[in-house]
């Protein structure tokens, strides 16, 4: 191999061809027929891995450029060709070191200045680049009572105003802005048919409860199901509470109901919502005599007395007593 051929941007170098062309045709094999002659031949795995580089064989290049190295470790064009190879390859630290090595040794026209600074770039742009969420993990489960199927969505400290809820007959869409500002949506397509507008949702401190009112009184064998017509079973209380749950175990929902009853408790409401509750708390304590004093009264009295005395309101009707500052009226 005769000639001079000099590479754009770098001193001239002994080459087995003069143009690209020539490269793309001939070199690899030209010259894997020298390195045959003469293994030790820095040179020819310099010019080898330019070849490869015009083709694309970018581990290949690498590899030949390695080996030129190792053969003459102050050849700036095979550190110029090794970090060529690297960075095609998207190694852009190791390429960033090869042309800073290449840099030191020959920095005649501010090549390697150009491959440093595209290689620094890159790699702070990967730096710096905003990695996207991943999708929050929120669980669910679902248990159900004669009258609704209960779903409860395991979201803490959710603000009532960040959750919206939309029922159809078949389908319960939950939207839920999260408390890190992501945002949560469960779509169900339910098994069996619900009212939805008798099907309500409540926010508390460690939970989404969502209550879909069934038409009927019938088990679900699952929450969902598209297509399917399933035989519908009359609904048969389980003693132990233990209803079909989306998870592949059992749950013990006398504990959960109890639980849930005492959030519920902890609440703090104001206005009419702590009047209703304490009310109802009242009625729920009470006794048998209690319940009956409260439902007499509060029928017969249209709603205007609400009273706890049986021995009180068990020997008489209860007359309409409306507030001082306003008339009751027939209609």
């Amino acid at each position: 191999m005769s000639g001079r051929w000099r590479e754009p941007g770098l001193g001239g170098c002994r080459a087995a061809f003069r143009g690209a062309i020539s490269w793309f045709s001939l070199s690899l094999q030209e010259l894997t027929a020298a390195l045959e002659k003469n293994p030790d031949d820095a040179e020819c795995y310099c010019q080898r891995a330019y070849a490869h580089i015009l083709l694309q064989k970018y581990a290949d290049a690498v590899a030949d450029a390695k080996k030129s190295l190792e053969l003459n470790p102050s050849n700036a064009v095979a550190h110029l060709r090794k970090g060529l190879g690297e960075y095609h390859m998207k190694h852009y630290a190791s390429a960033l070191e090869s042309f800073r090595e290449g840099q030191r040794l020959d920095n005649v026209d501010g090549t390697f200045t150009i491959w440093i600074k595209r290689c620094e770039e890159t790699l702070n742009a990967s730096q710096t680049e905003v990695q996207q969420p991943l999708p929050p993990k929120i669980k669910y489960d679902w248990y159900q009572t004669e009258s609704q199927v209960i779903v409860t969505i395991m979201i803490k400290n959710a603000q009532k105003d960040d959750v919206s809820l939309q029922f159809s007959e078949k389908e319960m869409n939950a939207s839920v802005r999260l408390p890190s500002g992501e945002d949560y949506n469960l779509k169900l397509v339910l098994l069996h048919s619900i009212v939805p507008e008798q099907s309500t949702f409540k926010v508390l401190s460690t939970k989404v409860e969502i209550k879909m009112k069934k038409p009927e009184a019938v088990r679900w064998e699952k929450l969902e199901g598209q297509g399917e017509s399933p035989k519908l079973k009359q609904f048969t209380p389980d003693t132990q509470h233990l209803y079909p749950s989306s998870s592949h175990y059992t749950r013990n929902w006398d504990k959960l109901v109890g639980e849930i009853k005492e959030e519920e408790k902890n609440e703090k409401l104001e206005g009419d919502a702590a009047l209703n509750k304490l009310f109802q708390q009242i009625y729920s304590d009470g006794t048998d005599e209690v319940k009956r004093a409260m439902n007499k009264s509060f029928m017969e009295s249209g709603g205007t007395v609400l009273s706890t005395n049986w021995s009180d309101v068990g020997k008489r009707k209860v007359e309409v007593n409306p507030p001082d500052d306003m008339e009751w009226k027939k209609f």
